[in-house]
């Protein structure tokens, strides 16, 4: 059975309406895609800071906290956005931090990592982790509650979230409550079943997937791979804050994903996973208002909230 005669009858406009992407000759065109903001919700508030990074690069941080907050400290979400590691902005998922602060009562930052092939790795998880301590720094002005601490990420961003996770264990912090890596990219191998098996033109598929890993290691990939760039390929996942993943049937990330949680159930880290029939990959995001998607969203919305409100 093709592509399409297995996409969920609900998304199935999505594919036709999502343009073809080709890496890496599309590149530019894909970054000058201008995306109309989403409305702003009246309870959140957005406000922007910029770090010093490496000593000298300076990062924006996008924040989203309750509008009328108090004086209580809040929990926290450092959130990384997905885009093959050489594509998209925080502001890109406005809507969806504004949500996670309306659900769970809770600050979110969210970094502008550098991109690849300009800035390989490890450029955008230096920044991401820089973001995570500047986050769980007393001094920031955030007051967010240092013991309710997640980070979190779709797709590329699912897997600097897994990478972060790696990192703030083997670097003895910040201690996370919990890590969301929704959908993650995070085996440069490109080696399972269905890695194989998505080609379609219109989604995310093989051939992009190769071209961003090459871009993002700044050469072929499936050498000796960090598993601060690829999370796969870390040897041990014991002793990781518990997990919240889903991923769509027909995304080329299913096989990839599938394994990780598999690993860090049996590492003894508690998991929850969802797989979403007849999903592509960013189905919700592609078709927000389809049944399927809804109840994706609110899947990983409600897990969140309850990480950080235990």
């Amino acid at each position: 059975m093709d592509f399409m005669n297995r996409v969920a009858p609900e998304l199935k406009q999505g594919v036709a309406e999502l343009p073809p992407l080709h890496l890496p000759g599309d590149l530019d065109s894909a970054r000058g895609y201008i995306q109309y903001p989403a409305e702003k919700s009246e309870h959140v508030r957005i406000t922007e800071r910029s770090l010093s990074v490496a000593g000298s690069y300076q990062m924006l941080v996008r924040i989203y906290e309750p509008a009328q907050r108090n004086e209580n400290a809040l929990p926290a979400l450092l959130w990384t956005h997905g885009g093959g590691y050489v594509l998209g902005h925080p502001s890109g998922d406005d809507a969806l931090c504004e949500s996670f602060v309306i659900a769970a009562n809770c600050v979110v930052v969210s970094p502008d990592y550098r991109l690849a092939p300009e800035h390989p790795f490890p450029a955008a998880i230096e920044d991401s982790y820089a973001a995570l301590v500047w986050l769980a720094d007393i001094n920031n002005d955030l007051n967010v509650d240092l013991a309710r601490i997640a980070v979190g990420g779709a797709s590329a961003g699912g897997g600097l979230a897994a990478a972060l996770a790696l990192m703030a264990r083997d670097k003895g912090g910040p201690v996370l409550c919990f890590q969301m890596p929704l959908y993650p990219m995070i085996d440069d191998r490109n080696d399972t079943l269905s890695s194989h098996e998505i080609t379609h033109s219109s989604v995310w598929n093989r051939a992009n997937n190769l071209a961003a890993w090459e871009m993002y290691l700044g050469g072929p990939a499936g050498g000796d791979t960090s598993p601060y760039a690829a999370p796969s390929r870390a040897d041990n996942l014991s002793d990781l804050p518990p997990a919240y993943t889903c991923v769509g049937q027909l995304d080329p990330f299913r096989d990839e994903t599938i394994e990780y949680v598999t690993r860090l159930a049996q590492a003894g880290v508690d998991v929850e996973f969802h797989l979403y029939p007849g999903g592509y990959h960013g189905f919700e995001h592609a078709v927000p208002t389809a049944g399927i998607s809804r109840r994706a969203r609110e899947d990983y919305i409600n897990a969140m909230a309850r990480a950080l409100n235990p």
